[in-house]
């Protein structure tokens, strides 16, 4: 079967173009940006992918095109498909019923950590010797791939709340139907999709509501939201997790979390010692053992998995070390994302400052949804950069007076970079914050370093 794909190159997409290509399927797709990493994945499986939307690349009459949640009308390829009354699909939905529908589905929800959680509990399956498939939306280092399919029972899946498709607007989730399901937060995001926090809650029950008696959910005792949601009704059988009380909880941690041990209810115990940092990603470990111990793997050997994992690209990555002095590539663009991270990195410092820069590229951020509480973000960090982009429709600075003369704001990324590298000083931290490109600040900031 020839099937084509519009909007290729977006991690979801992307590894349902992995997948289909191992289930023996010709495989072309398209994509208006076309860029690393997922171009890399798919080149390597000798993919044709096409820049742009064009009607000329649907010419070839595949038998689905499966549409992406980015793609609506007016789009040329849209069109061309539908007045030729061609055969489409949403991802999800096609993944359902060519996939999940047969397998024990373990997906990972939430507003923060899913993809680092979902690589975690990928990584357990995979080191315990159950070779399951999955889907992540980003690249686990233990793997160096978004996605694969396995002849495994087992599928790992992130659970993402964002809309379907332009004729589906249900949350992907709703369309995994999961046997193991982590919920490991609740927040307002994706104001491009919803208008309120209380839409965002209605998906999660849309998706609790589904769930069979003999299902699972795993999730944190302090996340009111989650409450709210599991309130409004639920059948399936709950699991919590804390730092201190739950079902599951964490104990003897280290101040920056590269030690800690686990409990579980029948007072097991499991020790992690990792290079992973952060109070959060210890929580999101916990998810994944709790998740992990529901289809019959101890807590023992899950955390002996996790001290050999080597988390995410773009999740307090550090791509750059010099004289003391390293840079941090991070996904986090989400007010209570950025904390953590910067707060991560903080409790791994004797010496030296954290220098965060950020750029506001999420539809979200770009909105200016989270401008009244930007400051409390980058509490914790010696100095800040922001980047005020020109069609960004409001002013940064008129947020974050909060900071002082901590914070500096510029329209230029270049000039960001010169003013970092002539203020740095050796142990400094830099945290670079977007999710996208920023400008190649990254490699600009590095080779004035060098």
């Amino acid at each position: 079967m020839h099937i084509h794909i519009l909007g290729i190159c977006g991690t979801f997409m992307g590894g349902l173009a992995q997948i289909a290509k191992q289930l023996g399927h010709k495989v072309t797709g398209s994509d208006q940006n076309v860029y690393p990493p997922m171009s890399e994945e798919l080149v390597k499986l000798n993919i044709d992918v096409m820049s742009g939307y064009d009607s000329e690349h649907l010419s070839s009459n595949p038998d689905i095109v499966l549409v992406g949640n980015t793609l609506s009308r007016g789009n040329p390829a849209i069109e061309y498909m539908l007045n030729q009354k061609m055969h489409y699909m949403s991802g999800p939905e096609w993944l359902y019923r060519q996939v999940l529908h047969d397998r024990h589905v373990l997906a990972v929800s939430g507003t923060h950590g899913k993809t680092t959680t979902t690589s975690m509990l990928s990584w357990i399956l995979e080191y315990t010797g159950l070779n399951p498939s999955f889907l992540i939306g980003g690249v686990a280092e233990n793997f160096d791939r978004s996605a694969r399919y396995t002849d495994s029972k087992y599928f790992v899946i992130e659970a993402d709340e964002y809309d379907t498709a332009f004729f589906d607007k249900r949350s992907k989730f709703i369309h995994y139907h999961p046997d193991v399901l982590i919920i490991n937060n609740i927040e307002y995001d994706h104001a491009d999709i919803f208008h309120d926090l209380a839409a965002i809650r209605a998906q999660f029950h849309n998706l609790v509501r589904m769930l069979p008696e003999n299902a699972t959910i795993v999730f944190p005792l302090e996340d009111k939201e989650i409450d709210e949601v599991i309130s409004m009704g639920c059948w399936a059988r709950l699991e919590t997790f804390s730092v201190t009380n739950g079902d599951w909880s964490i104990f003897d941690a280290s101040k920056d979390f590269r030690n800690f041990s686990v409990k579980s209810p029948k007072k097991e115990t499991g020790f992690v010692e990792w290079q992973t940092i952060g109070e959060h990603n210890a929580m999101n470990a916990l998810a994944a053992i709790v998740a992990a111990n529901n289809i019959g793997i101890s807590v023992d050997s899950a955390c002996e998995a996790l001290s050999k994992f080597k988390s995410v690209k773009r999740r307090l990555e550090c791509i750059f070390e010099v004289d003391g002095i390293r840079i941090f590539d991070d996904f986090a663009h989400h007010p209570t994302a950025i904390r953590k991270s910067i707060q991560a990195l903080s409790s791994t410092l004797d010496e030296g400052r954290i220098i965060a820069i950020m750029e506001p590229r999420s539809n979200t951020m770009r909105m200016g949804v989270h401008s009244e509480v930007l400051s409390d973000a980058f509490l914790d960090a010696d100095l800040v950069y922001f980047f005020q982009p020109n069609d960004l429709n409001w002013n940064i600075k008129e947020h974050v007076s909060q900071l002082g003369d901590r914070c500096q704001i510029f329209k230029d990324v270049d000039k960001i970079a010169e003013h970092v590298c002539s203020n740095i000083r050796t142990n400094d931290q830099i945290i670079i914050m977007s999710n996208g490109a920023f400008g190649g600040i990254h490699k600009k900031i590095a080779e004035r370093l060098n």
